[in-house]
């Protein structure tokens, strides 16, 4: 049992200073200070005000690696636990992307699996950039209703000169099986769509949204502070009812790009709906560089720690409440993915926690009642990773 007495708890709403109890990996306790006493060990932990957030949710890693544009030389290593864990993330999405096919989902679905038993918690996209895509049991629908792990379909490309040009058509019929096998599996089951830098945007979300059924809450384009343009027009699309997620990173690497936090700012600034916004990482996915005719000029690879980064630069550089900021990266994608349990401090849920000091850096995490990092040195390592050079 775990005892964290006098903290700061953001839930992400302010709740002021609580204590939590921990319990069985579950929170059994929130709320005014308290004496736990019973025939059993407890660690006390005082945070004097620091403040406790919920464990950060990464809904967009490239766990077993990605990319490969530049040839097999250019395919991106696999992501380790502490490089999660040392960034306050307790809960990740894993996805293919551009190589579906030397990544395959197996691989993904097993890899998922090891993050899990070394300590966090992992789901899954089914599918990725080639459209027909690649599943698990041959089909979105079986892989979304039979395999716990399978929350949604994707990362599915469009706007992109590396994706299979899905025509709206049949991307609105992915998405309306994606949409029926989600209420029979009980899962979020959105199609997680790659937006490429090409003209045409989310124009073909929105043709589908007026000339069929499928709402524009089916859909979830991620990558859309990429360039301005579409930016722009993704403050729109939330509006409208649909989920925007944001690369994390303040670092731009595209023209006119935006970065993350600036691109929620906006968002924010303009009426979208706060619940609608999120921001991943993209993390241990390829960067690639193109020149005006397509061709890899350059490439690089996402780091899980943008999370982290993103998340300050909305706090302490455009002033949004650290109870909103947080929402991005912990409530939202909980939501929107129903991933039960998580991205909240209350009774009965996970017990992913992150202590953070005021300057929001990450000072201890915990893993479904686990200390993962204490005091800002690592406690669990991947099974790997000491072998390889973890410290």
């Amino acid at each position: 049992m775990i005892h964290i007495k006098d903290a700061h708890v953001f839930a992400p709403e302010d709740m002021g200073i609580c204590d939590v109890v921990i319990e069985a990996g579950k929170i059994i306790y929130v709320g005014k200070s308290c004496e736990v006493k019973g025939p059993f060990q407890v660690d006390v932990v005082h945070l004097e005000g620091a403040y406790l957030c919920p464990g950060f949710i990464d809904q967009h890693v490239h766990i077993t690696g990605g990319g490969g544009e530049g040839g097999p030389e250019t395919s991106t290593p696999e992501i380790k636990l502490s490089d999660l864990t040392r960034n306050g993330i307790t809960t990740v999405i894993g996805c293919l992307g551009t190589d579906g096919i030397t990544r395959s989902m197996a691989r993904l679905y097993n890899k998922a699996r090891a993050l899990e038993i070394e300590g966090i918690s992992t789901y899954i996209f089914t599918g990725a950039y080639q459209f027909p895509l690649p599943t698990l049991t041959g089909s979105i629908q079986t892989d979304l209703i039979f395999i716990d792990k399978v929350v949604g379909v994707g990362e599915v490309a469009i706007s992109d000169h590396r994706s299979s040009h899905a025509s709206a058509a049949e991307l609105a019929r992915l998405a309306g099986e994606a949409r029926v096998a989600a209420m029979i599996g009980k899962k979020g089951g959105k199609l997680h769509l790659h937006v490429g830098d090409g003209p045409r945007g989310l124009k073909a979300l929105f043709r589908i949204a007026r000339s069929t059924d499928v709402p524009l809450s089916q859909f979830q384009p991620t990558h859309l502070n990429r360039c301005r343009r579409l930016m722009e027009e993704s403050i729109e699309f939330a509006m409208a009812g649909g989920y925007c997620d944001y690369t994390a990173g303040e670092d731009i690497l595209e023209d006119d790009g935006v970065t993350a936090a600036q691109a929620v700012y906006e968002a924010l600034k303009a009426g979208a709906p706060a619940e609608n916004l999120t921001i991943s990482s993209d993390g241990n996915g390829s960067l690639p560089v193109f020149d005006s005719c397509k061709r890899l000029v350059g490439i690089g690879i996402g780091d899980v720690s943008s999370l982290l980064k993103s998340l300050k630069a909305m706090v302490f550089k455009y002033d949004i409440p650290l109870e909103i900021a947080l929402a991005t990266v912990t409530k939202n994608p909980a939501g929107i993915h129903r991933l039960e349990g998580k991205g909240e401090i209350r009774e009965g849920f996970d017990a992913d926690l992150v202590v953070m000091d005021g300057n929001l850096e990450v000072r201890s995490v915990i893993a479904k009642g686990r200390w993962m990092v204490r005091d800002g040195e690592v406690q669990v390592f991947g099974t790997f990773e000491k072998s390889m050079g973890g410290k």
